[in-house]
């Protein structure tokens, strides 16, 4: 280990602290416990190290290595090798707070323009600049719903359709609160619908109505009149995302959602063993101050005249004003933000429609073929976009394990989540996939099928 300080140095440190020897620093730790004997290997050379940790590595495969039809809330999309190459400049590797904005304009200004990219992707007026991932995205609209209110409405409704580990960490997050969460706990009749329509939750008390576009299942739903039945009672609706999808669908903005919110890591980010990742949030003017995190804003310097960038509206944030604060939340995933700032800005409008129809026309190819399989159905006739469940004539991890053996990672087993879809396998593909993956895929099911 390479250690910086010099004699010198050191003699100057203890000087300050004043004791005369380092060791002085340890003497009110018992001598027994100062130096015990640790059961650790040899130590080895940075040649050595990385060697083992090289084999160690190769021993997993990757996205990278398989042909992943494998999403269900992360996915296997290509990013480009400028968005790299740019998160490992040095002033944005490790830059971490732009409190002082005049050593802060470049961090300051690609908050805001991700934040821009971010609003209008979504078709709503205002977005902050992160939080830690999808899931609590999802949780931190929930406080926004409920400070909105000032704690009068209490009822926050979950569709089933949302992904159960954002309904698992809204769950944690409104632990010991007087939040009630309902809708969620009714199962799928094994169609299009389920069994009761959020609409009937729908109360006075209601604060806040959640939904996910597309759903966990991949579907597409217009929530236009959704939207307009929660306005109706006074509550809000918050949708949560695909961002690539809507590449080509409808925006959330459009169909009158209150905020959206959205996992972020199909926009540059790589799957990474499950993070760091990005939470998307977006609002309308309104509901600005009630939003948490980081915001990014455009102003003029009054000596120059020019253009310059500051974080703004920050008491409301937890830093200054946390007795009144909405959530306890004002960090930002700073790279992670930057990286999909960069990904819009590569791609642009058209770039991103573009990749949004290779998902749409090569999911939708893949499950033209599978259907066609003996034994193997599609679990629901409605619209999807690059995710479709499957109706699977043996358990979903005995088909997973005979992919595996094909260098195919298969889908998600959506029975751990949902007794009425027991043997019901989540398959999605990206711009990633190729044909001749999909018709990899299509053999390995027909040979479950034929076995």
């Amino acid at each position: 280990m390479f250690i910086p300080h010099t004699d010198t140095d050191r003699e100057a440190m203890l000087k300050v602290v004043g004791v005369p020897r380092l060791e002085d620093l340890f003497r009110d730790v018992p001598e027994k416990y100062r130096f015990p004997e640790l059961d650790l290997p040899s130590a080895l050379t940075e040649m050595e190290a990385r060697a083992e940790l090289q084999t160690i590595a190769a021993a997993n495969d990757s996205a990278d290595d398989l042909a992943c039809f494998l999403g269900a809330g992360a996915y296997h999309h290509y990013v480009p090798a400028a968005v790299d190459s740019i998160l490992r400049r040095g002033e944005f590797y490790t830059a971490y707070t732009p409190y002082q904005p005049e050593v802060s304009q470049g961090t300051l200004q690609a908050i805001f323009e991700y934040q821009s990219l971010v609003a209008a992707l979504t078709g709503m007026e205002v977005s902050n600049a992160s939080h830690y991932d999808g899931a609590t995205a999802v949780a931190e609209a929930v406080n926004m719903a409920y400070a909105n209110f000032r704690g009068k409405r209490t009822k926050v409704i979950l569709s089933p359709e949302l992904h159960p580990q954002y309904r698992a960490v809204v769950r944690t997050y409104t632990e010991g609160t007087p939040i009630t969460l309902v809708g969620d706990d009714v199962g799928a009749d094994g169609g299009a619908l389920w069994k009761r329509p959020l609409q009937t939750h729908l109360d006075l008390n209601t604060a806040l109505v959640v939904v996910q576009y597309p759903d966990f299942f991949g579907r597409v739903y217009d929530y236009t009149q959704l939207a307009e039945a929660a306005h109706g009672v006074g509550a809000l609706l918050a949708i949560a995302v695909n961002p690539i999808a809507l590449g080509i669908l409808k925006t959330p903005g459009e169909m009158g959602a209150d905020i959206v919110t959205g996992e972020g890591q199909p926009l540059g980010i790589p799957l990474s063993y499950g993070g760091p990742y990005l939470g998307l949030f977006a609002t309308r003017q309104e509901y600005v101050r009630k939003m948490s995190g980081r915001l990014a804003g455009e102003t003029v310097d009054f000596r120059s005249g020019e253009r310059a960038y500051t974080l703004t509206l920050t008491a409301r944030e937890q830093h200054i004003r946390r007795d009144k604060a909405t959530s306890n939340i004002c960090t930002n995933q700073g790279l992670m933000a930057l990286a999909s700032g960069v990904y819009m800005s590569l791609l642009g409008k058209h770039g991103l429609r573009q990749v949004a129809e290779l998902c749409y026309h090569k999911a939708h190819y893949a499950a033209d073929q599978i259907k066609k399989i003996k034994g193997f159905s599609l679990a629901f006739s409605d619209p999807f976009f690059n995710e479709f469940a499957v109706k699977c004539p043996a358990p979903v991890l005995d088909i997973d394990n005979h992919l595996l053996e094909h260098g195919i990672l298969g889908g998600y087993d959506l029975g751990q989540d949902y007794s009425e879809l027991k043997d019901t396998m989540l398959l999605a593909v990206t711009e990633m996939n190729t044909r001749g993956e999909i018709d990899g895929l299509v053999e390995a099911l027909s040979e479950v099928a034929h076995g």
